[in-house]
């Protein structure tokens, strides 16, 4: 019954729609409708088969009071997957996108509900509408329709869809939405609008261009104030809601512009709310304020400006909070923000003075991979032309034992690699004989000519660099070493390899010099300039001094 009910409507549908029938039509559509609400699958596969979706596209004018229903029926029928396709084919997308120019909500509403099913998951469809311009349209309507929760939720649930798309981008940024999506944010009160809202601004805000925009229309005070209602608060929805807060306000410090706009100098509001989420209980805001401070510390200027101004300390006392409650997150974005810190020259003695390595050396047990690579690289940052502070370090035992052991960390070679160059960089700055003798006695030799090898060039200098110090230093005690990683033969293949690059060469044969004996360096130092000087290269050696 309810086939046939369903097939003699279409039948009338397709000879109404030919005589252009408004009442016909509209009671055809009706009983679309309530077959659709009935059984939804079956009555789209007789839509499909008596070939009705063809004839839709004819039926979606503008000033049809049948538009509504039309673009309805297209919406139910697309929530199915194997009617998106013929909906494509039929030739429906060009009409709806123009029914978006309607001043009708209800057309509207329907119209962005059929867009939005007939190109659900597929990347292709959502590409081609950004193409046709859908987005400064839907951006339009958002500003003319808040009032319309309807509609603005469908325009919230299309930008979520098209933001995850690069391509789409470029078309946000050219629009407002960063002060329409601000402006409904600061309307909202329920928890799942807000949320909404959060899913669309997070894609966009991967973008510099509307960072900027974002931090400019003021979403930095909501976010802010987001914080301040929910940091206390012990539901589920209140934690959902910092953690988005939090995230997003780290995120919109990634921009270099953003990012510089918040910083005011040292002096902004927003910097100085940052700064006070370090001390708190909170571990979630704990992270945010590390992370935070990590993205502001990416110029010197900064850095300079808040290791003058007491940051270090604040990141200290919360690291060491963490030895014990060992919250890896924060662990690892505390350590980011002390490395950052560290990278200009003026900070490196007075961090070091501040008890930074110790406190980073509390966590050289740890057994998780991103904490051994962020304590690493701050280490390395410290040290780096600090030779007192290389000598101290690199005569500690432990510290080599573990550097060995990560040297040896295949499994994670962001972490083996950081062992090597903090291992390396202990030698080329101390220029000790102690620290030599500890990393010879440690087993770090064969490391470090193993890192000879290295497919990065820079390693590649660093190592041979601190193999030359080596044999310059202690060349008895470090010789057996040398001969077991087979050194030698490194040294040869770096020599004959065409792709080596000359001051790999340069370098080589230094540390050859060094093998060789101080007795004959002078000569190997000549011979080495002569080869070089027939071959035309450009020498020179990096770190080394006689």
């Amino acid at each position: 019954m309810f086939s046939d009910n369903l097939s003699e409507a279409l039948e009338k549908l397709k000879l109404a729609s030919t005589d252009s029938a408004t009442d016909s039509v509209e009671s055809c559509l009706d009983c679309l409708l309530k077959a659709l609400a009935k059984n939804h699958t079956e009555a789209s596969m007789k839509i499909q088969e008596m070939g009705v979706l063809p004839l839709l596209p004819t039926l979606l004018n503008p000033q049809s009071s049948c538009t509504p229903k039309v673009a309805n029926i297209i919406a139910e029928v697309a929530k199915n997957e194997f009617m998106r396709s013929p909906c494509v084919e039929a030739g429906l997308i060009p009409p709806l996108i123009q029914l978006l120019n309607s001043t009708d909500q209800e057309v509207l509403l329907q119209t962005g509900r059929a867009l939005g099913n007939i190109c659900y998951d597929s990347h292709s469809l959502q590409a081609q509408l950004i193409n046709m311009g859908v987005i400064p349209t839907l951006v339009k309507l958002l500003g003319i329709h808040s009032h319309n929760t309807a509609l603005t939720e469908m325009c919230l649930i299309a930008f979520g869809n098209l933001a995850e798309l690069e391509s789409s981008k470029e078309q946000f940024a050219s629009t407002n939405i960063a002060e329409e999506l601000v402006r409904l944010f600061q309307k909202q009160t329920e928890h799942e609008k807000k949320e909404m809202i959060f899913e669309v601004l997070a894609p966009l805000a991967e973008n510099d261009v509307i960072k900027l925009q974002l931090v400019e229309a003021g979403l930095v005070e909501c976010l802010l104030e987001v914080v301040a209602q929910t940091v206390d608060g012990e539901r589920e929805e209140d934690i959902a809601q910092l953690k988005t807060a939090s995230d997003l306000m780290v995120l919109l410090l990634l921009g270099d512009e953003s990012m510089q706009k918040l910083f005011e100098g040292g002096k902004g509001s927003v910097f100085q709310r940052v700064l006070s989420w370090i001390p708190s209980h909170n571990h979630q805001l704990q992270l945010a304020g590390a992370l935070a401070i990590a993205n502001f510390a990416r110029n010197d200027g900064n850095c300079i400006h808040m290791v003058d101004t007491g940051i270090v300390q604040k990141l200290l006392e919360l690291l060491d909070r963490h030895v014990e409650e060992g919250n890896v997150t924060v662990q690892h974005a505390a350590l980011s923000a002390l490395r950052n810190l560290a990278i200009p020259v003026v900070n490196k003695s007075k961090m070091l003075s501040a008890g930074v390595a110790d406190v980073v050396l509390k966590f050289l047990q740890s057994e998780m991979p991103p904490v051994q690579f962020k304590l690493l690289g701050t280490l390395r940052m410290l040290i780096d032309t600090q030779a007192e502070a290389a000598d101290q370090l690199g005569t500690n035992g432990k510290l080599v034992e573990r550097l060995v052991e990560w040297c040896e960390a295949k499994d994670h070679a962001g972490v083996m690699g950081e062992s090597n160059r903090l291992l390396s960089a202990l030698i080329r700055h101390s220029k000790s004989k102690e620290v030599v003798r500890t990393v010879i006695q440690g087993g770090g030799v064969k490391h470090l000519v193993t890192m000879a090898t290295s497919e990065h060039m820079i390693m590649q200098n660093e190592a041979l660099v601190a193999l030359g110090l080596i044999a310059g230093l202690d060349l008895g005690k470090s010789e057996k070493d040398f001969v077991g990683a087979s050194l030698v033969s490194v040294l040869h293949k770096l020599l004959s390899d065409e792709r080596s690059a000359p001051e790999i060469k340069y370098n080589s044969m230094i540390l050859i010099c060094a093998v060789m004996g101080s007795g004959k360096t002078y000569i190997c130092f000549k011979i080495t300039l002569v080869i070089f000087y027939r071959a035309g290269d450009a020498c020179f050696i990096s770190g080394f001094t006689d």
